[in-house]
C-alpha cells in the first residue's frame, strides 16, 4: 500500500520537522509539507519534502502549488491562503479538478481534518506547532490500496494517534 506523510504549518520548528523526516523517510513513498515552514527552501530539515510556500514563507524558491503523482494517484498541494480555505473548499477543489488531481493537501487553517468532496479527498494535516480547534499538534499519514480505498490517520509528534480524526473513503 502506498503511504504519504503530510505536514504543514511547522512555523520554524526545525528539530521537530527533522525528527519526522528521519522517522518516516524510509517507510513512506512521499513526504509533503503544505507550507508555512518559515524555513528557506533549501534548508536541511525540509529537504526531501515536496513543499509549497505559505503566507509566512518568503523564500522565492517555494512554488505556490504542486501537482505530482504517487503510485498512480495525482496530488495537488497548496497552502490554502490563496484559495480562501477558511471560508470554503470550493476554490481549492476546483483548481485541483482543473489539474486532474484526486488528493488535495493544504494547510493554513491549522485545523486537522479530512473530507471527501465529489471524487476528491481533501486533507489538512493541521499544525505541528500551533494547532487550532483542538489541543493536539498533528500531522497526517495517508495510505491507499488498489481498490481505491483511502485511509487518513492523524498523529501527534510523540507518534500517538489522534483516533477521532481518522477518515476512510473510497474514490471511484
Amino acid at each position: 500500500m502506498p503511504k504519504v506523510l503530510i505536514v504543514s504549518d511547522s512555523h520554524g520548528w526545525m528539530k521537530e520537522l527533522l525528527n519526522l523526516k528521519n522517522r518516516y523517510q524510509d517507510e513512506v513513498d512521499q513526504m509533503i509539507h503544505c507550507g508555512d515552514s518559515e524555513l528557506d527552501y533549501h534548508q536541511l530539515p525540509i529537504q526531501g519534502f515536496k513543499r509549497v510556500g505559505g503566507n509566512t514563507d518568503f523564500d522565492i524558491d517555494f512554488p505556490e502549488e504542486l501537482v505530482f503523482d504517487v503510485k498512480g494517484t495525482t496530488f495537488y498541494v497548496a497552502h490554502g491562503h490563496m484559495h480562501n480555505i477558511n471560508f470554503t473548499l470550493d476554490p481549492i477543489t476546483y483548481r485541483a479538478s482543473e489539474l486532474h488531481a484526486r488528493i488535495i493537501c493544504h494547510g493554513h487553517s491549522h485545523r486537522a481534518g479530512a473530507t471527501k468532496i465529489g471524487n476528491q479527498l481533501v486533507i489538512n494535516p493541521g499544525s505541528i506547532r500551533y494547532p487550532r480547534g483542538r489541543k493536539e499538534e498533528t500531522y497526517a499519514l495517508l495510505e491507499w490500496n488498489d481498490a481505491n480505498e483511502y485511509e487518513v490517520h492523524f498523529y501527534r509528534l510523540n507518534s500517538e494517534e489522534v483516533k477521532d480524526l481518522a477518515f476512510s473513503t473510497k474514490l471511484v
